[in-house]
């Protein structure tokens, strides 16, 4: 049995690259411990916890048991201390108050807790060495250590945390779907070496999620009627579908500036709404309205006050039809 863990600390939302190793953690994992590596106070962020716990379950990853916090084990932390010197290998295992590093917090928790495996980024190699000894001074066979690569920025460095989609929350926060950047990681498994940053990939991945999601579902996740779904399939991200929905659902509020071949085609569409009896095939209107050279933009500006937006035939099929001659009649 595979026994892992992934050990962040508190400093806000999850980087792309701490996610990384949740996930592959998760994937390699046939339990997983949470871990809040919270050994450094100067680093600890207030809230920042509640951040990672909340960007966990966003992107779908639970643990088996946690989190288990650091700092609420220094009793036992400091009762294996006494088996060491202060200074192992060149490093402090603990401070002058007592308080334990993180060097000697995390080879504890690890034999504590039976952790088999150890899954992490490249920036941890380093202790690898210091980490190996410590398990053997104690007695105890060191886990399998598998070190992943980093995700990088455009500049070849490791990805900032102020880049765009660094982070869990500016994706979330960007319309992403979580299941978007689930994949976008998954696809990126355990990386021998680091790789860079694909955020183009992650947006095209969205699309496609969107293109998944139940009409209820998506209906959800903008808190729109299902009615307008159809209207919202083309969308990139979540937050463009809202816009799409809002646009449909709230009647233009600036008055319209007609120019004759405007209002020939408002008028026309009008009559053919008119004549459909409440059976209106919008695809058929949109056909109807080009052979005669209709002024399409104008219609768009009528029915929902943008010039951009989904297509038009969803937006005329999205709209009762009362509300429909209502706003054309309001443009005329």
């Amino acid at each position: 049995m595979k026994r892992v863990r992934f050990a962040p600390s508190p400093t806000g939302s999850l980087h792309v690259g701490n996610a990384l190793s949740a996930v592959a953690n998760r994937a390699l994992g046939d339990w997983m411990l949470l871990r809040i590596d919270d050994t450094d106070p100067a680093r600890n962020v207030p809230g920042g916890e509640e951040e990672i716990l909340g960007d966990l379950q966003w992107l779908g990853v639970e643990g088996d048991d946690g989190p288990v916090r650091a700092s609420e084990r220094v009793a036992r932390h400091r009762e294996v201390a006494a088996e060491l010197p202060q200074r192992f290998g060149g490093v402090m295992l603990w401070r002058e108050d007592g308080s334990p590093t993180y060097h000697l917090a995390s080879v504890v928790d690890d034999i504590d807790f039976g952790i088999t495996h150890i899954l992490r980024g490249n920036d941890h190699r380093p202790n690898e060495p210091l980490h190996r000894r410590l398990f053997e001074a104690l007695g105890v066979k060191p886990p399998e250590i598998v070190h992943h690569g980093l995700i990088l920025g455009d500049d070849g460095k490791k990805l900032a945390k102020r880049a765009p989609g660094a982070t869990v929350a500016s994706l979330r926060e960007a319309g992403i779907p979580a299941e978007a950047v689930r994949r976008y990681l998954e696809e990126l498994g355990i990386p021998k070496h680091d790789v860079r940053y694909d955020l183009p990939r992650i947006r095209r991945l969205a699309v496609d999620v969107i293109a998944e999601l139940s009409d209820a579902d998506l209906a959800a996740r903008v808190a729109a009627p299902v009615e307008v779904v159809a209207a919202l399939r083309g969308a990139r991200d979540l937050n463009e579908a809202r816009a799409y929905a809002d646009a449909i659902l709230t009647p233009p509020s600036n008055a319209l500036l007609l120019g004759d071949r405007a209002a020939v085609t408002l008028a026309r569409f009008k009559e053919l709404v008119e004549r459909s009896n409440g059976v209106l095939d919008a695809r058929a209107v949109i056909r109807e309205l080009k052979a005669v050279g209709g002024d399409l933009r104008a219609l768009r500006l009528a029915l929902t006050g943008q010039e951009r937006g989904p297509e038009l035939w969803t937006v005329i099929a999205a709209l009762p039809r009362e509300e429909a001659l209502r706003r054309i009649d309001a443009a005329l």
